[in-house]
């Protein structure tokens, strides 16, 4: 089992920075693949960013490639998103998720999700 607490959301302008942390609990944080997903009003969750158990593999969708940096820290038992040049359409809440399977497809654990703005 492991418990996810994301924070580091907020309000921004366009163009703007944030960093997400996700702090997760427990002792197998280090063995399970991790991800990012958001959720805006209105739309389905969609996959934001993946990485693997080491942090030697990351996976991103489309719409945030070459803006977003996924990461971890497995000594601090802590998932990161640095997310730069924010448009308003990355508006949404935000959710970090652990995948004990390490096949990016078996999302067991979720955190609460932490809102992130992005005005025009």
């Amino acid at each position: 089992q492991v418990q996810l607490v994301e924070s580091g959301g907020g309000l921004v302008q366009a163009g703007g920075s944030l960093r997400l942390s996700c702090a997760a609990s427990g002792r197998t944080f280090s063995r399970y693949a991790m991800g990012w997903f958001r959720q805006a009003p209105g739309k389905e969750r969609e996959f934001v960013a993946a990485i693997s158990w080491s942090g030697g593999t990351t996976y991103y969708a489309d719409s945030v490639k070459g803006r977003f940096t996924i990461s971890r820290d497995n000594a601090k038992n802590t998932l990161y998103l640095q997310m730069n040049s924010l448009k308003p359409e990355d508006t949404a809440v935000y959710y970090c998720a652990a995948d004990p399977s390490g096949l990016y497809r078996d999302y067991d654990y979720w955190g609460q999700g932490t809102q992130v703005t992005v005005s025009s």
